[in-house]
């Protein structure tokens, strides 16, 4: 298959996405949940029929939970996110809750309701988790760079080794650009947060990407010296080589990151979502953006 040499078509719906990626993220911005930006979130579910959104807010409107907002999940389940709170103003949450179904007053404890989920976080904290996320994201592309440009170092021609560093870093700016596009679209209109979970799936994903591009360098890196083909057909039949290698790999990743969102926990689905997203366009830019950048550079270095 040619696909160096078709490589203008790939670029173009490269660019094409992350100009639409960051256009989402300008206009709408990343939806960033309670570990970031401080506050509490209850999940619980309702043993019985769920009570109406406004019965719910009624029964704690005078528990001055600040900006207080009421998320049904399904038929019984719901999130109610507010400002950081006390253990015990905690506590008369949950019971004001119960109260709103059919309690049996001789019983102890909750009747109608059973909680999931209490997380409590200070903004302090949350903006700390934003600094530390960042340093260790640059941390991670710069460490890449760094390793990239060692193991490619005995190859100087007619590419230099930091260039296979630098494409590889151009790709994974592409994945995490496009993988934050998706969430901001998904912020806007399925409501979905972004929380250190994601962080971590973040960085598996720069991981995951720069492991498939390394397997493409590699193979160029091998039939360079042995190959009668200019640099641009070396790395299309690099490419070629390995494309297949690196499909099955991915689309067996996303079988068991596909199982696990739909038979899994919901409190794991965001960091799964990530990771599925992360890997389709990984898989896609370490064949159709690393490679045709890496030509590029050759052909710039020739003028």
């Amino acid at each position: 298959m040619q696909i160096i040499q078709k490589r203008n078509v790939w670029l173009g719906f490269s660019g094409v996405l992350v100009a639409a990626s960051i256009a989402a993220l300008a206009v709408w911005g990343l939806n960033f949940g309670i570990d970031f930006t401080g506050g509490s979130l209850l999940e619980l579910r309702f043993l019985n029929e769920r009570p109406a959104v406004n019965d719910i807010q009624e029964s704690v409107a005078d528990l001055e939970l600040g900006s207080l907002v009421v998320q049904p999940i399904d038929a019984q389940n719901v999130i109610l996110r507010f400002q950081e709170t006390s253990e015990e103003k905690h506590q008369e949450v949950l019971q004001r809750l119960d109260s709103i179904g059919v309690k049996n007053e001789e019983a102890t404890g909750f009747q109608n309701i059973e909680e999931l989920r209490f997380d409590s976080v200070g903004p302090t904290i949350g903006q700390e988790l934003k600094s530390k996320s960042m340093t260790a994201a640059i941390i991670v592309l710069f460490a890449i760079v760094l390793y990239i440009a060692w193991i490619f170092r005995k190859v100087s021609k007619p590419v230099e080794s930091w260039k296979y560093g630098v494409s590889a870093i151009i790709a994974l700016f592409h994945d995490v650009i496009i993988t934050l596009g998706v969430f901001a679209y998904l912020g806007q209109y399925m409501n979905i947060e972004l929380n250190t979970a994601f962080v971590a799936a973040m960085l598996m994903i720069l991981g995951y990407s720069v492991n498939d591009t390394i397997v493409v360098f590699d193979r160029v890196r091998e039939n360079l010296p042995k190959s009668d083909e200019d640099f641009e057909g070396t790395v299309n039949t690099s490419v070629n080589q390995t494309i297949k290698r690196s499909i099955n790999t991915s689309f067996t990743t996303l079988l068991v990151l596909l199982s696990i969102f739909f038979f899994g926990g919901a409190t794991i689905r965001e960091f799964i979502l990530a990771l599925s997203i992360g890997v389709l366009i990984g898989t896609y830019s370490s064949i159709f953006l690393a490679s045709p950048v890496l030509v590029l550079w050759e052909k710039f270095g020739r003028k």
